[in-house]
């Protein structure tokens, strides 16, 4: 199949001939990192956003495994930590119920 002219010359193709695959891949990986960490940074977080990227992100260490290069490990730890803020930030404050009531039991034990 013949691409068109303007295709064949472009550098971004040029950079997709050229570059391993798995740089692209974990270019890509990083980056979709940085969305899941915007949107677990927004106030209140974007849970939903946050998950729908993370589980992608998840797919994709999943399916190329070692294929991915010697850098898997890093995606895989880069992966664990984010996992981690959304977990913090689905989870409600320290001291407080899952409706925001702040838990009198130990307040009340403290203060007789």
């Amino acid at each position: 199949m013949d691409e068109p002219e303007d295709l064949k010359d472009s550098e971004e193709i040029k950079y997709f001939r050229e570059t391993p695959v798995e740089t692209v891949l974990g270019n890509h990986i990083f980056v979709l990192l940085q969305v899941a960490a915007v949107h677990l940074a927004e106030t209140p977080p974007d849970l939903a956003g946050a998950q729908l990227v993370i589980d992608t992100i998840s797919a994709m260490i999943n399916a190329g495994g070692n294929r991915l290069g010697e850098h898997v490990d890093l995606y895989r730890s880069a992966l664990a930590e984010v996992q981690q803020v959304f977990v913090r930030a689905a989870s409600p404050p320290k001291g407080t119920t899952s409706d925001g009531d702040a838990e009198r039991e130990g307040e009340t034990q403290s203060a007789e």
